[in-house]
């Protein structure tokens, strides 16, 4: 042993580093702040420092804005087919099948008939998990559907809308699906009946420049982003100057492209609301 020598100990005991569990943390896609994702899930997924209203899947929205268990579907079964043969970086039917087990859905919509306060409507609610929800012959078809049921059983309608814009994989029969949907919704408008669009972020392209903007009254969500081409796309063509936030739902409700914006945790009394005045209570269980 050396003669300066010591013997080598430690007070400390070493231990196992713990793993931070994964899932438990959202970054905020407005302000970028860190948020514990529990914390944010019990304040409807809107974001506790800035407000930004995060997406939300077509289930929860339907538990926000009908009565509990009152929701029954329609057209549930249908699926879109690779009518085209789309060959891109992945063939389109690989997308669909990759998206329906990502999302547990068969299509990007979902429709059906609902009570919210005892007033019964047809309710359609998108979601933008599947392929950016895109409307494609199926969506349309079941917009069109929907608003044909609430035309024959004189029911007032509800569509929440988030959107990437037509399905460039089914190319003009994705197109067709502008002038079907808007079709319908003027025959549902011929028979006095109300239509009432919630457009959430985002909302764009042939979604908007269809049955999203054609609503009595059309809400949208703080911070939506809602236009038609993106800003790069309309710069690159106009070469113009863009205002700043042009195509927020803040800066449209002051041009009068919408009615009215609404906080997500104030959107079940407004829904109701509207739905008590513009029907007259016509929808009612009797």
């Amino acid at each position: 042993m050396a003669l300066f020598g010591k013997n080598q100990y430690s007070t400390l005991k070493s231990t196992k580093k713990k793993e931070i569990p994964q899932g438990l943390w959202q970054k905020c896609q407005d302000c970028c702040e860190i948020i514990y994702k529990k914390s944010l899930e019990e304040n409807n997924n809107v974001c506790l420092k800035c407000g930004f209203h995060t997406p939300i899947t077509a289930q929860k929205r339907i538990d926000l804005l009908t009565d509990a268990g009152s929701f029954t579907e329609i057209d549930s079964g249908m699926t879109s087919v690779d009518v085209l043969k789309f060959d891109g970086t992945a063939p389109y039917g690989e997308k669909l099948e990759s998206n329906r087990k990502k999302t547990g859905m068969n299509e990007a919509i979902v429709c059906g008939t609902a009570t919210l306060d005892g007033v019964k409507m047809a309710l359609g609610v998108m979601d933008f998990r599947f392929l950016g929800a895109s409307m494609g012959s199926v969506v349309g078809e079941k917009v069109a559907r929907l608003t044909e049921l609430a035309t024959s059983k004189k029911l007032p309608l509800v569509i929440v809308t988030a959107s990437g814009g037509a399905r460039m994989y089914e190319g003009m029969l994705s197109l067709m699906q502008m002038a079907k949907t808007s079709g319908a919704l003027m025959r549902h408008a011929e028979a006095g009946l109300p239509y009432i669009v919630i457009m959430t972020h985002p909302t764009t392209a042939g979604v908007t420049a269809s049955f999203a903007s054609l609503g009595d009254v059309i809400i949208a969500e703080p911070k939506a982003l809602i236009g038609f081409a993106g800003p790069r796309v309309i710069k690159d063509t106009t070469q113009a100057i863009l205002p700043e936030g042009f195509q927020s739902s803040e800066f449209l409700i002051k041009k009068g492209f919408i009615d009215r914006i609404v906080d997500r945790r104030n959107l079940r009394a407004e829904l109701s609301l509207l739905l008590n005045y513009m029907s007259g209570c016509v929808g009612k269980h009797e």
